[in-house]
């Protein structure tokens, strides 16, 4: 069964950091792209960051660009989401996805994990 395994979650302070970790297990996603998406309750899951297999691409939404940093590690098949200057809007239930084709709509990725809890306090 194929899995992706989020860890890195927690309670951090508004400005504080925290590194996200994505670890796939029961199959390889070295020639995939992956990325994070985050949900609050009642709300649709939205799109954070992406980077392509070969980590030479990487993608941000607005709010994220210059605060967070998604990258790969392939001989580890980990992907990690490094987020500075948290902010209380941050606070959501954070998932890993992967997909063959770089799309910010959440139905077009194939494979998620069960997601881990991010809340930054103010």
């Amino acid at each position: 069964q194929v899995q992706l395994v989020e860890s890195g979650g927690g309670l951090v302070q508004a400005g504080g950091s925290l590194r996200l970790s994505c670890a796939p297990s029961g199959r390889t996603f070295r020639r995939y792209t992956m990325g994070w998406f985050h949900q609050t309750p009642g709300k649709e899951r939205e799109f954070v960051a992406a980077i392509t297999w070969s980590g030479g691409s990487t993608y941000y939404t607005d709010s994220a660009k210059g605060r967070f940093t998604i990258s790969r590690d392939n001989a580890k098949n980990t992907v990690y989401l490094q987020m500075d200057s948290l902010k209380p809007e941050g606070t959501a239930v954070y998932y890993c996805a992967a997909t063959m084709v770089v799309s910010a709509t959440a139905s077009l990725w194939d494979y998620w994990g069960q997601g881990t809890q991010v809340t930054v306090s103010s």
